[in-house]
């Protein structure tokens, strides 16, 4: 039972405000660098930095230049790094086969870094849009991604990242079961330690739009993503895909997109209390940023507002393309 405050001019809550020191003194929440994953986008070639037109600051990477951003995240004291692969469009395939390729720019880029920055743990993303022709997650059969015969296209996936040296696997395809069968495929193998952290909640969202720009999806897409990612309007159906995956074997949950889904973050971690995460997704970054250029917000500001909104939302870490900039402001 919450004790009863004493009555005003006794209690004065605005006493704790007074100066930063009392301000800082009674924070509930705070952010260090230790919060943020990197989402970061590799591409094919040497030493390419290419602008990405819907997400001002973000740039494609080749390998050595994701190599030296790793780096420079390291010594930020960012902990992670996640890899999203721009495809070459010949290599886009209905078979899906580059995605399990040993030698694609995503395992490619994992052992760049895992050899240059060991102590930086590499996250990479299981789902087939990044390698499908048509744009979609999983196989389409007559107009519907099926099920069943992509998790089998998604376990040869995550095995490929895992043998590179990933040391987290992020399911984001959004498939039914996909966790058990991953899980049990990893252990098979002997990749007993690698985690997994389940897109549990990811929902059909209009904020992903510059990310499919980014990996070059945007234009194979056909059709929508309805029939796989989850209802806006819906939040027991979260609870229920969290607490699938977690009792499939994840190690880590995300919530997607972040900031218009707080009260599914916050109703994950009080449900379960599982490492829950969020991903201030592509959408969300670009509105920050766009209207930072344009001087009609405090980009400093907002940014950092942004990202404490989840830590006070239940979330344990963030994935953020922020990540960098926000972490050279919380190092002083």
């Amino acid at each position: 039972m919450r004790p009863t405050q004493a009555a005003f001019p006794a209690t004065r809550l605005r006493r704790l405000r007074k100066s930063a020191a009392l301000r800082d003194m009674v924070q509930e929440n705070t952010l260090t660098p230790a919060d943020f994953i990197w989402p970061v986008f590799v591409r094919d070639g040497e030493n390419v930095v290419e602008p990405i037109s819907s997400m001002p600051g973000v740039n494609r990477l080749s390998v050595d230049q994701v190599v030296k951003a790793a780096k420079d995240a390291h010594a930020l004291g960012i902990p992670a790094i996640c890899l999203f692969p721009y495809t070459d469009p010949s290599l886009k395939t209905e078979d899906c086969a580059e995605a399990w390729n040993p030698d694609n720019l995503s395992n490619r880029a994992t052992r760049a870094i895992k050899d240059a920055v060991p102590d930086m743990a590499v996250m990479t993303d299981v789902a087939l849009d990044p390698y499908n022709s048509n744009g979609h997650d999983g196989f389409v059969e007559d107009g519907y991604v099926v099920n069943d015969r992509t998790v089998e296209a998604l376990v040869k996936q995550a095995l490929s990242q895992a043998r590179a040296g990933s040391d987290i696997i992020g399911p984001s395809d959004m498939m039914d079961g996909r966790i058990g069968a991953l899980r049990g495929a990893l252990e098979a193998e002997g990749h007993t330690n690698v985690a997994l952290l389940s897109y549990s909640a990811k929902y059909a969202s209009a904020f992903y739009g510059p990310f499919r720009d980014a990996v070059g999806a945007s234009g194979a897409l056909t059709g929508d993503k309805k029939g796989y990612q989850m209802n806006p309007g819906n939040s027991d159906e979260a609870m229920r895909l969290i607490e699938r995956d977690l009792r499939e074997g994840a190690d880590m949950v995300m919530v997607k997109p972040g900031m218009p889904y707080l009260d599914i973050c916050r109703r994950a971690k009080d449900m379960f209390g599982a490492p829950t995460f969020a991903y201030q997704v592509s959408g969300e970054y670009a509105m920050l940023a766009g209207a930072s250029e344009r001087g009609w917000l405090d980009g400093e500001r907002a940014m950092m507002e942004s990202l404490l909104c989840f830590k006070r939302a239940g979330c344990d870490g963030i994935l953020t393309y922020f990540a960098p900039a926000a972490a050279k402001i919380l190092n002083g």
